[in-house]
C-alpha cells in the first residue's frame, strides 16, 4: 500500500502521538515522522525510539509536512495554532486528538490559512500512562477514531485521513462536533471526575487510613485509581473547556444518586434490583461490541501498558 502521506509532523509527544508514530511505522504510512515536543527530554526520547527527525520548535516541524497531528493539550491548541499557521504546506491537512472537539474548533480554525484542511479528530483510546515511552503500535486496534469534519471540509482531504486512521487499526467515525462533546461527557468526562472524586473522598475519609484504602483495594476502587492516575492537565483542560456538557451529565447523575440514596435509605430492593438489571445490560453490550472483554480482571496478567 502506498503511504497516503509523505511527511507526517506529530506535535506533542506523549501517549497517543507516540503510538501513533508506532503505528505508522508498522504500517508504513508515511515517509517521514517528524516530532515537536516542548520538553528537551521528551525530544530526545522521541528521537532515539520513533521519530525520524524532532524539531525544537513546531513551526520547524510542520514546514514540508503533508499531516500535522496537534497532540497538545486543549489549553494549548490556540497558541501552537498561532505558531504554525504561517510554516503550513499549501493544502496541508491539519488534525487533532483532544477529548473535547468544539473548544478546539475555536482554538485553532482561525489561525490557519485559506487551502488548509482542518479536520477535528478524537481516538477514543488510551491508558493511564503518559509519556513518550508509553505509546504502543496497537493501541488504535479496534478502537474508535472520531472525526468532526466541519461544513467546508474537503471529502477528497476526508477520505484520505480517514484511510490513513484505518490503517493505522482504528474504527473510523463522523460526527457533529456539539454532538461529540456531549457524548463523550457522557461515557469519558464525566466517569474520569467521578473516579477523582472517589479517590479524593478515600484521600480526605479520616476514619479508614490511607494504608488500608491502598491495602485492601477489591477491583472497584482499584479500576478508580487508575482511571484517576491520567494526565492531570489533559483532565483539567477538558472539564475547563467541555463545561457545558459536563456540569448537564453531571446534573442528571446527581438526580440518579439521589434516587439510589434513597432506595436504600427506604430499604427497598426491588428498584435497586431493576436498576442494577438495567445498567448490566450496557457492560454487555460494550462487550458484545468488541470493546472489552468479558475474561476476569482484563489486563491484569499482561503488560500494564500493552495489555
Amino acid at each position: 500500500m502506498t503511504a497516503p502521506y509523505g511527511r507526517v509532523a506529530l506535535i506533542g509527544l506523549g501517549l497517543i502521538a507516540s503510538s501513533m508514530a508506532h503505528a505508522i511505522r508498522a504500517a508504513g504510512m508515511a515517509t517521514e515522522i517528524v516530532g515537536h515536543a516542548k520538553s528537551p527530554e521528551t525530544r530526545a526520547i522521541a528521537r532515539d525510539l520513533f521519530c525520524d527527525r524532532v524539531c525544537d520548535t513546531a513551526a520547524e516541524a510542520v514546514q514540508g509536512a503533508d499531516l500535522v497531528v496537534l497532540a497538545v493539550p486543549v489549553g494549548a491548541m490556540a497558541a501552537i495554532a498561532a505558531e504554525i499557521a504561517p510554516h503550513l504546506k499549501p493544502c496541508a491537512t491539519v488534525t487533532d486528538v483532544g477529548s473535547v472537539k468544539g473548544a478546539v474548533v475555536e482554538a485553532v480554525g482561525p489561525h490557519l490559512p485559506a487551502g488548509t484542511h482542518f479536520i477535528p479528530g478524537h481516538p477514543l483510546a488510551g491508558t493511564e500512562y503518559s509519556g513518550p515511552r508509553s505509546g504502543f503500535a496497537t493501541l488504535f486496534k479496534n478502537r474508535w477514531w472520531l472525526l468532526t469534519p466541519l461544513g467546508d471540509t474537503d471529502t477528497a482531504a476526508l477520505a484520505r485521513l480517514r484511510g490513513f486512521l484505518e490503517a493505522l487499526g482504528a474504527n473510523v467515525d463522523e460526527m457533529e462536533v456539539e454532538r461529540h462533546d456531549l457524548v463523550l461527557a457522557v461515557v469519558s468526562h464525566t466517569p474520569h471526575l467521578i473516579a477523582y472524586t472517589m479517590v479524593g473522598v478515600a484521600d480526605h475519609m479520616r476514619r479508614v487510613s490511607q494504608a488500608e484504602v491502598i491495602k485492601y483495594s477489591a477491583s472497584g476502587f482499584r479500576d478508580f485509581t487508575r482511571i484517576a492516575a491520567s494526565d492531570p492537565t489533559m483532565w483539567r483542560d477538558v472539564f475547563l473547556t467541555n463545561k457545558d456538557a459536563v456540569l448537564d451529565i453531571l446534573g442528571r447523575f446527581t438526580e440518579e444518586l439521589f434516587m439510589l440514596q434513597r432506595a436504600i435509605r427506604m430499604g427497598d430492593g426491588q428498584q435497586l434490583f431493576d436498576y442494577f438489571t438495567r445498567t448490566r445490560a450496557i457492560r454487555r453490550g460494550i462487550i458484545e461490541a468488541g470493546q472489552d472483554t468479558a475474561a476476569p480482571d482484563f489486563g491484569r496478567g499482561a503488560d500494564p501498558v500493552k495489555g
